[in-house]
């Protein structure tokens, strides 16, 4: 998934958010310990190199989509029976389990040091008819944090993870800006696909989501299979690549990088018209302890009780997030 681009927002490099009950953050969220490293459980691959893959020749302006191709994904919302359970082989997302990448990129002409933070939480949210696992990520440049962002993500029965929206909150020097916010099912947003159960290589595009009131028109195909990379975290054989771009953005493309049963290991680009040419590497995953993760579910349900009055119209009319069923 792409950013949205904002004008003047500096990313940041925070750990996670502590709780905050006023109704308009002031500031960003603070520091959370207590997670300890977990192995990232893929084999030793000896590689030569750990620099990415590059894609072909510019895409042409006027290159129409393939026939194939439609504007949105058609949601199967009656095809959900345990959505929260999301063991996509490409990203399994349990509860409780925070992954960390780090590395660089361009803001105004200059480079600058990025991190990025994706909790899973033991939280859901109903969206759109279906009930959410929400995921929380903090995005990082500098030391300073940018934002803040609740994610909803949904597994159907095939294993293809859905995006059925985002509440963002975005900061500048540490002070609340704005939250450009999209739900599926509302101002004509629709969900799009996170990561399909069984990727294929192919030239055909999904839509990762579609919200016309906010400028997300994410899409994403599957560049290459088969992969070798080396990371901090370790190295990685068997690597699936999605080229992720918007046709709104011609000859500008993130590359993303997922190892099997680990999940994101690295961060690309290409494109002339690339213009953050952000590079990422996972330096860990760990496994939360009992106080890193109380500190995250009361930072998220936080953000959703402040998503509740900056947004009355849309966030308001979802229900609260709450935690996950219990399971035997």
């Amino acid at each position: 998934m792409r950013r949205l681009r904002s004008v003047g927002i500096v990313v940041v490099a925070g750990m996670l958010l502590a709780a905050c009950n006023a109704t308009t953050p002031s500031t960003g969220p603070t520091a959370v310990t207590g997670a300890t490293t977990a192995p990232a459980s893929v084999p030793s691959v000896a590689a030569t190199s750990s620099s990415a893959p590059t894609l072909p020749p510019s895409v042409a302006e006027t290159l129409p989509p393939p026939p194939e191709e439609t504007l949105t994904e058609t949601f199967p919302r009656g095809a959900f029976s345990d959505p929260t359970t999301i063991d996509n082989l490409w990203l399994p997302f349990k509860p409780g389990t925070r992954w960390i990448w780090e590395g660089e990129a361009t803001i105004d002409g200059f480079r600058h040091a990025r991190r990025v933070e994706l909790q899973i939480t033991d939280l859901s949210k109903v969206v759109d008819g279906v009930q959410a696992l929400v995921a929380y990520e903090l995005d990082l440049t500098d030391g300073v944090l940018n934002e803040a962002e609740l994610i909803f993500l949904a597994q159907d029965d095939e294993g293809n993870i859905w995006h059925l929206g985002q509440y963002p909150e975005e900061y500048e020097d540490g002070q609340f800006v704005e939250a450009p916010i999209w739900i599926a099912g509302f101002d004509d947003a629709s969900a799009g696909i996170w990561m399909l159960g069984e990727p294929r290589h192919s030239a055909v595009s999904y839509a990762q989501g579609y919200a016309p009131s906010v400028g997300w028109a994410d899409r994403a195909r599957v560049f290459e299979t088969g992969s070798v990379t080396c990371v901090p975290a370790g190295c990685y054989e068997d690597v699936l690549v999605i080229d992720e771009f918007s046709r709104d953005e011609p000859d500008a493309h993130q590359l993303k990088y997922y190892a099997p049963g680990v999940g994101g290991v690295r961060v690309g680009w290409a494109g002339a018209r690339e213009e953050e040419r952000e590079e990422l590497e996972l330096v860990s995953v760990e496994t939360l302890g009992p106080d890193a993760k109380a500190a995250i579910r009361a930072a998220v349900l936080a953000q959703d009780a402040r998503g509740r009055d900056i947004s009355p119209d849309i966030y308001g009319r979802l229900p609260p997030i709450e935690p996950l069923p219990a399971t035997d």
